[in-house]
């Protein structure tokens, strides 16, 4: 290696870590794109089936990578790896052994989140720092150390935070220590019986139609859950305890005071803190950004209309910072390495030199999302004035939404699922969520838009300053040239409504093709399931509704009503049993057909009445499926927690009708079940069962359901897909990404035309 010259890196060996991250990229692609002489060590784990060399080749063809590839050429990109780049399989955790000779270590891994359990920051945050500079004294090298930290460091101060060694006497292994075993702590408290019963008691209450082991499974999800709020929590209060705003300030600080301790008492270390790091100025592109930032959701959120107000100061400073700044200026810091055992200190912000109070961000993101507004649906969203209204009234107005929604969402468990209660669920979750995105902001953001802390930047200014002209053109970072108003209206704006758009787009795309994927679609294969659900999915009708077309066949109109009137008398009793158990309401309703005749039931179900009327409920939509995947040589199969004759207007549809049976004696029905009712976990046991019967690859097969109470079953099959789902499926469905549709009711004359259809071989 050459010794590095004043503002160049020369054939110096580079150790960075955090390649895969915003600014690690960005790091890796100046080094690769401004100093061809340099080779780079990049500290890269490998991922399930994806090595640590298929993360590197697959970070190469990301976007911020084009102009270099461009440039060089996609045989010599694709071969840096060996030539120019080492990738070295390892995380920060355990740091693998590191090649002899580094002379500059680039340290920009860390956690971003603001905030995860307080084992996890410190581990991430502390521990990797730890670990990597142990690591590097390992190999005996003496590489100059830029590590990347934050402005925010400082904690919670008002005033002018300077460039310089934090003020603070917290024994930082002490702590490290104590968020390590804060998880066992937390896990033996959430074992604790009063603990599990609660958790218990709210899984019956939620999933208890969906069985016992449904249940066991919610309550422990529930455990878990409760586990790492405790945690996050634990960091949020240590933090603030200490006089830091949250657990990543704080580990990030204790990660300088380890970088010093470890490093820069006796060698060459520099210590940059960016501000709020947001996409690039100008290198590799205007506006390059990987996934969002740290203001970025917000500011989505506001463009979708879904922040009607937010609390904050508006003269407060937003200290934001381009990418490239951040990158330039640490190499620049790079090659000029401070004396051993004197650290060097640059905050690279804008609060100082260009402040940009909070008001004029508003009225730069309003001024956008009113020239160029995003859509929901065929229609723009009209954003909201915020008025920057005081936390407590901000509080004050969420809790008072949240009772409303509370009470809502109680009523609405009570009612029976129809269309109307369908959309009525469909909005009070949307509000259910709204709400706690907004807290979330609220949570994550105050701190950050009513903080009056200003950093100092003199040292960066000066470092900026010893650029000559004709690398300050390329390589610059001040600050003071950049123009907020053109930088987020014309920059920085497009390139976040780009990537939410684009990620919309993707998944309106994935939705939609998965919705109108058609039979020549559909994979031809012999050991495929579709197994559909009777009721609510392929009908618009319930066990309720089919016994009154059974009961009130052949009878006179007058007498329907005091059917009707004498079952309601029994509804209170039958609503107990639903809350209770699904199958414990299919047994006592079934109690209604006691005495009744086999021989006149048989004649009802296969005569022209109660035909018609079930094909009145039909969904042709359905009907339709079910042809696709008769056509592409899959199993049809009808699964019904009724009994099995209560099908016959469309078992003909189907290869499988899967159902339980009533008991008979004498030729009348009794009232009970010959077979337990095929309904929450029982049938996800059947399917399971079947599959293997029938040598069917489950990962391959479809699913169509439209009850919570069909989660079990759903999630065996490699398709699952929610039909005119309940709210409770509906959540479930979209927290596992698997696709939901809306089913109408066919009319009869269509329903009754696809099924002529059915070719005559059918079951």
């Amino acid at each position: 290696m050459s010794p590095t010259t004043p503002h160049d890196l020369g054939s110096a060996h580079v150790l960075l870590t955090g390649a895969t991250g915003f600014v690690g990229q960005a790091i890796l692609e100046r080094l690769l794109a401004t100093f061809p002489d340099t080779t780079i060590s990049i500290l890269v784990r490998g991922k399930g089936d994806e090595s640590a060399e298929q993360r590197a080749a697959a970070l190469l063809r990301k976007p911020v990578f084009d102009a270099w590839r461009a440039a060089v050429g996609d045989e010599v990109a694709d071969a840096a790896i060996g030539t120019r780049i080492t990738v070295i399989d390892s995380g920060l955790d355990e740091v693998a052994p590191l090649p002899a000779g580094i002379d500059v270590v680039f340290h920009s891994a860390a956690s971003v989140s603001f905030d995860p359990p307080i084992d996890e920051s410190f581990d991430t945050n502390l521990g990797g720092a730890v670990g990597l500079y142990e690591a590097v004294r390992a190999t005996g090298a003496d590489p100059h150390v830029v590590h990347i930290s934050t402005c925010y460091v400082g904690g919670l101060r008002k005033g002018v935070a300077l460039e310089q060694s934090l003020e603070h006497s917290v024994d930082w292994r002490l702590e490290h220590r104590a968020a390590r075993q804060a998880r066992e702590r937390v896990e033996m408290q959430s074992r604790m019986p009063e603990l599990l019963t609660g958790f218990l008691d709210a899984a019956r209450a939620e999933h208890g139609k969906a069985g016992p082991l449904a249940v066991a499974s919610a309550s422990e999800e529930a455990r878990r859950a409760w586990v790492t709020e405790q945690l996050v929590e634990a960091g949020r209060t240590r933090a603030q305890s200490l006089g830091w705003t949250d657990v990543y300030t704080l580990t990030k600080a204790f990660a300088e005071r380890a970088a010093e301790e470890l490093w820069g008492a006796e060698r060459r270390l520099s210590i940059v803190r960016p501000s709020i790091i947001e996409s690039a100025a100008q290198h590799p592109y205007p506006g390059w950004i990987d996934g969002f930032k740290v203001a970025d959701p917000l500011i989505v959120a506001y463009g979708k209309g879904q922040l009607p107000e937010f609390p904050g100061s508006p003269d407060s400073v937003l200290d934001v910072i381009p990418v490239d700044h951040v990158v330039n200026a640490a190499i620049a810091a790079a090659t000029q390495p401070p004396p051993a055992g004197s650290p060097a200190y640059y905050q690279v912000a804008s609060g100082r030199s260009n402040p940009l109070p909070y008001h004029e961000i508003f009225e730069a993101v309003r001024t956008y999302f009113t020239k160029h507004p995003m859509q929901q649906g065929d229609a723009p969203v009209i954003v909201p004035e915020w008025t920057f209204p005081g936390g407590m009234r901000v509080d004050r107005r969420l809790a008072q939404q949240q009772r409303a929604v509370t009470l809502a969402q109680k009523a609405l468990g009570v009612m029976p699922t129809t269309s109307r209660t369908r959309r009525w669920r469909t909005s009070t979750d949307k509000a259910v969520r709204d709400i706690g995105r907004l807290r979330q902001f609220i949570a994550l953001y105050k701190v950050y838009v009513q903080s009056e802390i200003i950093f100092d930047d003199a040292n960066t200014k000066a470092l900026h300053a010893s650029l000559p002209p004709e690398i300050a053109a390329d390589r610059g970072f001040d600050i003071t040239a950049i123009d907020w108003e053109h930088y987020l209206q014309d920059v920085h704006l497009p390139a976040v409504t780009e990537l939410a758009t684009s990620f919309s787009a993707r998944r309106r795309a994935k939705a939609k093709a998965a919705i109108a994927e058609s039979a020549a679609g559909l994979p031809q294969r012999s050991d495929v399931l579709a197994v559909f659900d009777l009721e609510g999915t392929l009908v618009d009708s319930n066990i309720v509704e089919q016994y009154l077309w059974v009961r009130t066949n052949g009878v006179r109109r007058t007498a329907y009503p005091a059917e009707v009137v004498r079952m309601l008398a029994d509804v209170p009793r039958y609503l107990a049993a639903e809350r209770r158990d699904r199958g414990e309401f299919i047994r006592e309703f079934m109690r209604r057909y006691e005495g009744m005749a086999v021989d006149r039931l048989e004649r009802i179900v296969q005569g022209s009445g109660y035909r018609e009327r079930m094909l009145s409920h039909a969904s042709a939509d359905a009907i339709e499926r079910v042809l696709q995947h008769r056509a592409a040589g899959h199993r049809t199969v009808l699964v019904t927690g009724s009994f099995d004759r209560l099908a016959a207007p469309v078992a003909a549809l189907f290869d499988e009708v899967v159902a339980g049976s009533m008991h008979e004696r004498d030729g009348r029905l009794t009232g009970y079940l010959a077979t337990p009712p095929l309904v929450d976990e029982a049938r996800a046991s059947w399917l399971a069962q079947y599959a293997d019967e029938h040598g069917a690859d489950l990962s391959a097969s479809y699913g169509y359901g439209d009850s919570h109470a069909d989660l079990g079953w759903l999630r065996l099959v490699g398709t699952p897909t929610a039909v005119n789902a309940d709210s409770r499926l509906a959540a479930e469905a979209d927290r596992r990404g698997w696709t939901s549709v809306r089913w109408r009711r066919g009319p009869a004359v269509r329903s009754r035309a696809l099924l002529r259809t059915i070719p005559e071989t059918a079951a």
